[in-house]
């Protein structure tokens, strides 16, 4: 399938990206954008990434090769509906959403589906909206892809081949094996980061104690639970049965852990731990995953005047932007005090090297 004329319907972080990575990275000239926001798309016209915004489905989107649906659930299910009326036979759609069984099966009960395979980049950052889409975002990322019984052989080649040309790893796993996965490894566990951070909501003193306090390792831990409210709504509701039965796991595995508190299993206890540690420091760090990724290090220094500088200095020097730096106060099982945020994986490699070279003890997180 030759891919010439491309529309993204939903100009936001993933769309937005979608269409700067096609433009720059397979040279496709005409991409059409479809977003309620007039002001995401004139920035789009102004900065060349689109040929063509409309706050409204038309006969430019219908007459497209491929049609990317940018849009939460409930929405890409109503656009796919507009556009099965309208496009043409080679026309292929395909979609962006995090959770794939309710958008497969909606095109799977069609009377006359269109051409349609599910897609989920697992990438993002913690900004969002076309201002904040980058054409790299998806490199290194896992790109799911979910075929529905109206994909084609050819479809699935040229998604790969799109994904591959984008940066990203595309994978082909059936639409409810997809949800199964990422209630385990991304839903539930905003559901449980949110639930820590309500407890202390809940369990906190008059005067705050648990909030100042509550930094360093617990921020890190909780740190997905200032996703977007919205969103998570829309997630949950759109993969609640798969998520009901992870949840219905963890409680036991809690349940679990507690009955060894209870009899005093102190080895049942390391053990919990011990294959915790061992799963987790498996798994590879050198790929995007569903959860957004957070690049800081933490540097053992001296408390004294202008070390922060000094250090901000050698970055700096080296080409390195440095997002955050602050110090640590709550870090009971951090191994230095000074933690610095930086823009991605290469920055982190490269500033452990250099701080490294130049005598401070530096940790990745």
């Amino acid at each position: 399938m030759a891919v010439k004329k491309v529309t993204v319907i939903g100009l936001g972080l993933i769309g937005g990206s979608l269409a700067k990575a096609l433009k720059e990275r397979l040279d496709i000239t005409d991409i059409t954008a479809v977003d309620i926001s007039n002001q995401s798309l004139d920035q789009a016209l102004k900065e060349g990434y689109v040929s063509h915004g409309y706050t409204e489905l038309n006969d430019d989107v219908y007459n497209s090769d491929l049609i990317f649906v940018c849009t939460p659930v409930k929405n890409a299910i109503e656009y796919i509906k507009k556009l099965a009326k309208k496009v043409g036979p080679d026309c292929l759609i395909t979609d962006v959403a995090s959770t794939k069984s309710e958008i497969v099966n909606f095109v799977n009960s069609m009377d006359n589906p269109p051409r349609f395979i599910g897609g989920h980049p697992m990438a993002g950052t913690e900004k969002s909206g076309f201002m904040s889409s980058l054409s790299h975002l998806f490199e290194n990322a896992y790109y799911i892809l979910t075929p529905a019984k109206s994909t084609q052989n050819t479809d699935i080649e040229t998604m790969r081949d799109i994904i591959n040309h984008i940066g990203g790893l595309p994978v082909v796993i059936d639409a409810e094996d997809h949800d199964f996965v990422t209630a385990t490894i991304s839903h539930v566990p905003h559901i449980i980061a949110s639930a820590l951070v309500n407890l202390v909501g809940k369990s906190d003193y008059p005067d705050g104690k648990m909030q100042t306090l509550a930094a360093g390792g617990f921020k890190d831990i909780t740190r997905i639970a200032s996703s977007s409210p919205e969103m998570w709504e829309n997630v949950v509701l759109s993969n609640k049965q798969k998520i009901k039965g992870v949840l219905d796991t963890f409680v036991e595995t809690l349940y679990e852990f507690k009955q060894r508190m209870d009899d005093n299993d102190s080895k049942g206890i390391n053990n919990y731990f011990s294959t915790a540690k061992e799963l987790r420091d498996s798994i590879p760090d050198n790929r995007k995953g569903l959860l957004i990724s957070l690049y800081e290090v933490i540097v053992d220094v001296v408390d004294k005047p202008g070390i922060i500088g000094e250090i901000a200095t050698i970055l700096g020097n080296n080409g390195i932007n440095i997002k955050n730096i602050n110090v640590s106060n709550s870090r009971e099982f951090e191994q230095g005090c000074l933690r610095i945020t930086l823009p991605d994986s290469e920055s982190v490699k490269s500033a452990v090297g250099l701080l490294s070279n130049q005598g401070y003890k530096v940790y990745k997180i």
